[in-house]
């Protein structure tokens, strides 16, 4: 009974993801990263986005009563010689217990500072975070002036809106959306060919591109 209603939860958490188009995703992403770019004191630090080699921008949508679960999707770019990569698609999902009851919005950006954590999201398969790179959550403030050297592969920020306490991607899983990229650049594409720059960047990304900045 358990494990079925956890399918079922994710099944219906699932939907509702699926309804946005990987435009609407892309969309969504350029707004997040502008917001996390200007947010009073807990947004993310200029230096710190000036020196990132990738960034991967997904939303979170976590439900439960008794029994929880979360979807999610958005996108990874990574730093090219070329300036921004397109986007490649990515998602993550899961399952829980415990008595916790409600819904909650998290907007993630994570920041990938080293080539290990672009390479971690360019195989086309799952990331799983902690493992396959170093995880901690973002410096802001003073912390963030004392960030000389990156204390991890890969920094997480977020921003939650909801019921639930707390929000964090550590042990999370990531995939790539193999039929997300094809459907979004027309043929089939690897994670690897676009994060490594070698997929032209689509038009319909330069919102997106506009709001990463160099």
């Amino acid at each position: 009974m358990k494990k079925l209603f956890s399918i079922l939860l994710i099944l219906s958490l699932s939907f509702v993801a699926a309804n946005a188009t990987e435009q609407d995703i892309v969309d969504r992403s350029a707004v997040t990263i502008r917001e996390f770019r200007h947010m009073p004191e807990k947004g993310i630090p200029s230096h710190i986005l000036r020196r990132a080699r990738g960034l991967a921008i997904i939303s979170v949508v976590k439900a439960g009563f008794i029994f929880s679960g979360k979807a999610g999707e958005g996108v990874v770019v990574a730093r090219t010689r070329r300036g921004w990569s397109g986007p490649s698609f990515i998602g993550t999902g899961g399952a829980g217990w415990g008595p916790q009851i409600g819904a909650q919005v998290t907007d993630f950006v994570i920041v990938l500072n080293n080539e290990r954590a672009v390479r971690a999201f360019s195989k086309g398969g799952n990331v799983t975070l902690g493992a396959d790179a170093s995880v901690a959550a973002g410096p802001v403030g003073r912390a963030a002036e004392a960030d000389v050297t990156p204390r991890a592969a890969i920094y997480t920020y977020s921003r939650t809106k909801g019921l639930f306490i707390g929000a964090s991607l550590e042990g999370a899983v990531v995939g790539t959306r193999k039929g997300a990229n094809e459907r979004y650049y027309g043929r089939p594409v690897t994670a690897y060919d676009i994060l490594q720059g070698r997929v032209a960047s689509p038009g319909t990304a330069a919102n997106l591109q506009g709001s990463l900045g160099r």
